[in-house]
């Protein structure tokens, strides 16, 4: 397979993983980085000179070779940018959330449909080995019928982003967007043979009373059809970085954990164990797992789905949803209600 020549949109903590896993990749070639700040355009340069570096994200869509443009930006650029891209005739890969408003997604969805080009979302998780497998058991009937899960993260604060903006509303959208977004996606996933989520319960408070909006703790049950329900839950008022997803169905129950001292850790510890109604087994993992990790399997897919003309493992309707999932919550935490979809 002939390589997938990329550009970058966003050199900052993520975007320069990102431009690493292209650069290293089988089948992707890191042709230009846009990158707005000095310093990290700088870097940029010195980690990968023969990539063209610019500080307008313009010049980078208009090299005729480009084919996927990565867009590893602060959120409320996303759509933006990305239609941008799409305008410019180039596959899209998007960092999540997709965009901050279910329209600003389906515009995207639509403006790709239009062009004929592909959107693949960051939902990395859905590319790991730990997560995977436990889907892959979970519609190999492993556990029965699925009726229940827990997906939990227990971690440190969050970085502040680039000039601040995790910690602007404005710019983040809210903070269930920001990571619990993963855990929404995980969650339609895994009950996909339910069908989609018909409602959200959502709750959570800050540690901090004057940034009310800045949810440093928060919870949700998310209503399947059949009665079948996940919680989801993150602290960000802990330490070090643990996530659990526990499944349990008519007939056995899954636990998967991953630890880190931080989220891009190379080198965590985790596990996954089976009960089969009878005994616990543990589960062989096939390689190492973690967002760093995941994130190359990612780039390679979208190289693949290009070259292959089929659609990326996570596509710009997942995005949607998970977009969606994470703005009925939130209308539930304000409410102080249940939500339907």
């Amino acid at each position: 397979m002939s390589k997938v020549f990329f550009g970058l949109i966003g050199y900052g903590a993520w975007g320069s993983h990102h431009a690493r896993c292209i650069a290293d990749g089988s089948h992707s070639q890191l042709v230009a980085i846009a990158e707005r700040a000095d310093k990290n355009r700088a870097d940029a340069q010195a980690a990968h000179p023969k990539a063209a570096v610019t500080a307008d994200y313009r010049e980078l869509l208009r090299r005729p070779e480009i084919e996927v443009v990565d867009v590893a930006l602060p959120s409320h650029l996303h759509h933006e940018v990305g239609r941008a891209v799409l305008e410019a005739g180039k596959h899209l890969l998007m960092e999540k959330p997709m965009a901050l408003s279910v329209v600003q997604c389906d515009d995207l969805v639509q403006l790709a449909c239009t062009k004929n080009l592909k959107i693949a979302v960051g939902h990395e998780f859905r590319l790991s080995a730990l997560w995977g497998k436990a889907k892959e058991l979970v519609d190999a009937g492993a556990i029965g019928e699925p009726q229940y899960a827990l997906i939990e993260l227990w971690r440190n604060p969050y970085r502040s982003g680039s000039d601040g903006w995790r910690y602007d509303i404005k710019r983040v959208g809210n903070w269930i967007l920001e990571e619990p977004i993963h855990f929404f996606d995980l969650a339609r996933w895994y009950f996909s043979s339910a069908g989609n989520p018909v409602s959200v319960f959502a709750r959570a408070n800050a540690r901090n009373p004057e940034r009310p909006e800045l949810q440093d703790n928060f919870s949700a049950i998310v209503n399947f059809p059949g009665g079948k329900y996940a919680v989801i839950a993150q602290t960000l008022n802990a330490f070090e970085h643990h996530q659990v997803a526990k499944i349990t169905g008519s007939k056995g129950a899954l636990w998967a954990s991953w630890s880190g001292a931080l989220d891009r850790t190379f080198h965590p510890t985790f596990f996954l164990k089976l009960f089969d109604g009878e005994k616990v087994v543990e589960v062989p993992v096939a390689k190492q797992t973690g967002e760093v990790y995941e994130l190359a399997d990612e780039i390679a897919d979208m190289a693949d789905a290009v070259r292959a003309n089929r659609a990326p493992l996570v596509t710009g309707e997942d995005g949607r949803w998970s977009v969606a999932m994470c703005l009925k919550a939130q209308e539930s935490v304000d409410r102080g209600t249940i939500i339907a979809f």
